[in-house]
């Protein structure tokens, strides 16, 4: 990995929540760096550049080069607090880096060459990912800004492995024990019409309109029964 991006801290003796609210107060973000087989150091930093650099999406792979009141520390992000509701970030741990580094961290994966993929440009499949990110195990100087996952020749039916994969050298993924599957070619779903399966509803009739008793007929039964 050789893209780097850089932040100015500075250093604060005191810890603590009512420092870290303080420092919050003044627009800073409240860190420490760790590592390396030396003592812990709190630092400060600018809130404003380091919410750029977190919204960017980079910091848990890419490496900073940080200066401390003048000193240079190589370091990569291992933990970011935010807070739940703003998402403002409320501390950040920094790990000191060094040639000897090795670390696991979670890699994207970029998918190529879709147009060459005869199960999506030919029979009109679609790519179903079972793995946004990978956890890889490597030298903290040699993250992957990506896994690259070529889907040429890939048809219907094959699902995509870990072992069809060419991983950069010293990049290893950390689950071992089997061959897991980052993504399937499936099959178009079809388009089905839904037909109604309920017949209409009989129409009723209004009882106002339901054939009233003949009135003549009504009435000569009144009369017969006058004369009994």
């Amino acid at each position: 990995m050789t893209k780097h991006y850089t932040l100015s801290a500075a250093k604060r003796e005191r810890a603590g929540k009512g420092v870290a609210r303080a420092l919050r107060r003044e627009m800073k973000v409240p860190a420490v760096i760790y590592g390396d087989g030396k003592p812990p150091v709190g630092i400060s930093l600018p809130a404003k550049e380091a919410t750029i650099e977190y919204h960017k999406g980079h910091m848990f792979t890419t490496l900073c080069d940080m200066t401390v009141d003048g000193a240079k520390h190589l370091v990569l992000v291992r933990d970011v607090q935010t807070h739940p509701v703003t998402d403002r970030i409320e501390h950040i741990d920094f790990m000191r880096v060094t040639e000897k580094t090795k670390i696991r961290v979670m890699v994207p994966v970029e998918f190529i060459n879709h147009d060459e993929c005869k199960g999506i440009a030919t029979d009109k499949g679609t790519l179903n990912v079972v793995r946004h990110e990978i956890e890889m195990f490597c030298q903290a100087q040699s993250i992957p800004e990506q896994i690259t996952v070529d889907l040429k020749g890939f048809e219907i039916g094959d699902a995509i492995k870990i072992s069809h994969v060419k991983l950069p050298n010293g990049v290893a993924p950390t689950i071992t024990n089997r061959d897991f599957t980052i993504a399937t070619i499936v099959e178009p779903k079809a388009y089905v019409e839904e037909i109604p399966t309920t017949a209409p509803e009989a129409t009723e009739v209004p009882a106002t309109a339901q054939k009233a008793p003949d009135a003549a007929a009504a009435a000569g039964g009144d009369k017969k029964d006058g004369k009994k």
